[in-house]
C-alpha cells in the first residue's frame, strides 16, 4: 500500500538517493547534500507541527511516498507556504514592447522579459520527485494530489493563489539552451550550481547579477527561444496532471531554465473542490471505488488510496487496514477525493 506522510529524519538517505537519480534541474529544491537536507527535513517537521508561523520563518512541508510493505521511499514533494520563504521570489515576466517609427511606415511588436517578483507570498508547490517507473501510476497521482488534500484541511496556512515551477528544457549533454544563453553571461558558476544556491539558499543573489532592464528576446538564442515557458520531457507527466488539477501557464517563466510558472486560485483547485469531510467506518470487503483518503492534523498527516463505501449519512466504509494506514478509528474524521 502507498502512503504519503511528512518526511522524517530516518528518510534522509532514502530521499538523497532518489535526489541523486535525478538530473541538475529536477531536483534543485530536493537537495543532494546530506546537511542541506537535515535541515530541510528539520524545518518542514517543524512546520507540521506548527512551530513555525509566516510572520517569522515561513512553513515549509516535505512529504514522502512510502511502500508501507517495504518501508522503502519512492518519492517527495513538498509545498512553501510562502514563494520566496521571506525574500523575494523571482521568476521572468513574459511582456511586449511596440517599436515603430512613423517616417519609416514601420511597426514592430518586440517580446521581451521582465525581471519580476511578483508571485512572491503565493504557495507554491516544489520538491516533486519520483522514481521514474511510477511515472503515470496511481501512486504518481497520489503523491502530487496529497498536498492539495493537506491544503484542504490546514487552509489558513496557504495563500489564496498557488503557483508551481515546471522544469525547463535542459538536453541530453546537460546544456541548458535558456541558461547558455542569458544567465552564464552574469554568473560566475555553472547552471547547476547557480540552480542549486536558489533551491538550498535564496534568489536574492539573482537580483543582485541579473540585469535590472528587460531582455529582448530576440538577442537570445534560436534554441534559447525554442526552450521558453516548454516543460523538460521528464517532467511532462507532472505537467499535464497539474493542468487536470487546475492550474494554468501564466506570463511567468522560471528564472534559470525558462520553464513554465503555472497559477491557479487555491480554492478552485480539482482535488479540494472534489474533496469532502467523512466520518471513518470499517467493512470487511475490499471493493468499491478507489479515493485518495486522508486524516490527521499536521505531523499526524497521512493519505492513501482505498476502496471506499458511502452511506446516506455521510460515514465512510473502508478496510480496517486503511485505519491501520492512516493511524485512525471508527468514528475518527477524515477527507476523501475521488482518483
Amino acid at each position: 500500500m502507498w502512503l504519503v506522510r511528512p518526511a522524517e529524519p530516518d528518510d534522509l538517505d532514502q530521499i538523497l538517493a532518489i535526489a541523486g537519480t535525478q538530473c541538475a534541474r529536477l531536483s534543485s529544491t530536493l537537495p543532494k547534500q546530506g546537511d542541506a537536507l537535515a535541515y530541510k527535513i528539520e524545518q518542514s517537521l517543524a512546520s507540521f507541527a506548527g512551530r513555525i508561523s509566516a510572520e517569522d520563518d515561513p512553513p515549509r512541508f516535505l512529504f514522502v511516498l512510502e511502500d508501507t510493505e517495504t518501508g522503502d521511499i519512492a518519492g517527495t514533494a513538498g509545498i512553501d507556504a510562502h514563494a520566496g520563504n521571506g525574500q523575494p521570489f523571482y521568476s521572468y515576466r513574459r511582456d511586449a514592447l511596440i517599436h515603430a517609427s512613423h517616417e519609416l511606415g514601420v511597426s514592430r511588436r518586440v517580446e521581451v522579459l521582465y525581471p519580476s517578483h511578483s508571485l512572491t507570498d503565493v504557495s507554491l508547490l516544489c520538491s516533486f520527485s519520483i522514481r521514474p517507473g511510477l511515472q503515470g501510476t496511481d501512486a504518481f497521482e497520489l503523491l502530487s494530489r496529497a498536498r492539495i488534500l493537506f491544503i484542504a484541511d490546514h487552509r489558513e496556512w496557504f495563500a489564496q493563489r498557488m503557483a508551481v515551477e515546471i522544469q525547463g528544457v535542459q538536453l541530453d549533454d546537460g546544456s541548458v539552451p535558456f541558461w547558455d544563453s542569458l544567465g552564464r553571461h552574469f554568473f560566475n558558476m555553472d547552471f547547476e550550481t547557480a540552480d542549486q544556491y536558489s533551491g538550498q539558499l535564496s534568489k536574492t543573489f539573482i537580483a543582485e547579477l541579473m540585469p535590472p532592464n528587460p531582455i529582448y528576446v530576440t538577442l537570445l538564442s534560436e534554441s534559447a527561444q525554442k526552450a521558453m515557458g516548454q516543460p523538460h520531457q521528464i517532467t511532462v507527466p507532472n505537467f499535464e496532471l497539474l493542468q487536470r488539477e487546475g492550474f494554468q501557464p501564466g506570463n511567468y517563466l522560471d528564472i534559470f531554465d525558462a520553464g513554465p510558472v503555472l497559477e491557479a486560485r487555491t480554492d478552485s483547485l480539482k482535488t479540494l473542490v472534489t474533496s469532502h469531510p467523512k466520518e471513518l467506518h470499517g467493512t470487511n470487503e475490499d471493493t468499491g471505488e478507489t479515493c485518495l483518503i486522508a486524516a490527521g492534523e499536521g505531523e499526524q498527516f497521512r493519505c492513501t488510496l482505498t476502496p471506499v463505501a458511502e452511506t446516506l449519512d455521510d460515514k465512510l466504509k473502508v478496510p480496517v487496514s486503511t485505519w491501520h494506514t492512516l493511524n485512525r478509528t471508527a468514528g475518527d474524521r477524515v477527507r476523501i477525493a475521488p482518483l
